[in-house]
Formats: structure tokens, sequence, C-alpha cells
């Protein structure tokens, strides 16, 4: 009995573990692009789709994000959506590279004089950026955030699904994208 359980729970290992193997062959772990243009990148963007997220749960359309960089080469963002009221509410931070190429940055929207605090700041990785710095995909080291942001207000069916195709190789559920409109 006791010799029959335990070839029982080796198979069961065994399944397992090929499970294991199988999804891991196909997600990969999401990467940055290897080098970002930040003044190509600065600019406005048309926020086209997100995973849920606490800080947007009030934002129904008209998502942007305005990046510029600063003098001391960090990147001032500047985010907006309008609310159910129809009032255009904002949120003001900063990002710094996290790596020589600047597709790695960290992001905070704390006030100024906080923004020292440890563990406050977002990942913020550039998945993908078309060569003309027109469609982006942006997440991080875990699949908790995603965006797929455009510089014109409405991307087309065949590019939003190239993207969504790049999310989901990277283990994104892009099921739950929210699709808000401009």
């Amino acid at each position: 009995m006791k010799m029959r359980f335990k070839s029982a729970f080796a198979a069961i290992a065994l399944s397992i573990i090929s499970l294991n193997t199988t999804t891991q062959a196909e997600t990969a772990a999401p990467q940055a692009v290897d080098r970002v243009d930040i003044q190509k990148y600065a600019g406005k963007w048309y926020e086209i789709a997100h995973l849920p997220m606490y800080f947007q749960r009030k934002c129904i359309a008209n998502i942007t994000a305005q990046y510029s960089v600063n003098a001391d080469q960090t990147i001032r963002v500047l985010n907006s959506c309008r609310i159910a009221n129809g009032e255009i509410i904002s949120s003001e931070g900063v990002a710094y590279s996290q790596n020589q190429g600047n597709s790695k940055l960290k992001v905070s929207f704390l006030p100024k004089g906080l923004r020292w605090i440890p563990f406050t700041k977002g990942h913020y990785w550039l998945l993908r950026v078309d060569p003309e710095y027109k469609v982006a995909l942006v997440g991080g080291p875990s699949n908790k955030y995603l965006w797929i942001l455009s510089r014109e207000p409405q991307l087309d069916e065949a590019t939003y699904q190239s993207y969504i195709d790049t999310a989901k190789d990277y283990g994104y559920d892009v099921t739950k994208l929210i699709k808000l409109p401009h």
C-alpha cells in the first residue's frame, strides 16, 4: 500500500513539474527593451488600455500621460483623466532611470519632499516601443500593471492586437484589460 502511494505521489509530482515547465516555456518574464531615446519618448501619450489598478479607479475617459525631461535627466510625469462628474483630474510625478538604456524606470507620485521614502516608487518598464515612438507597451517585472499607449487617441486593431500578443507572451492576463474612450 505504501509503495502504491509513493508511486502515485511521484506520478502526481512529475505531472505538476511537467505542467509548470510547459507553462513557463509558453510565457517569458517581462523584459524591458534595451534602449529608449527619452527625448523621442517625451511628449503626450494616450492610454489605449490598462490593467485595473487602484489609482485609475475613478477614470472613465480621456486618460493621457505627458512626459518631459527635467534638467537633472529625471522625467516629469503628468497623468490625467476625466472622471464621472466631467472634471479632469491629474497626478504629477517623477520617473528615475534604473538602467543605462532608460527603458527601466521607477516612478513616484508622492509629494517632492517624500520621494526619498523607500518602496514608494513603482516600476515602469518599456516592454515594447515601435521605431517611430508612436505606440508603447509599458509594464514591470511582475504582471500586475500594464498599459498600451499611443500618440493618437485611437489605435488600429491590427497594431493593438500585436501589442496584446506581446503582453500575452510576457504572461499578462489581457482578458482584464480596460479600454476607455477618448
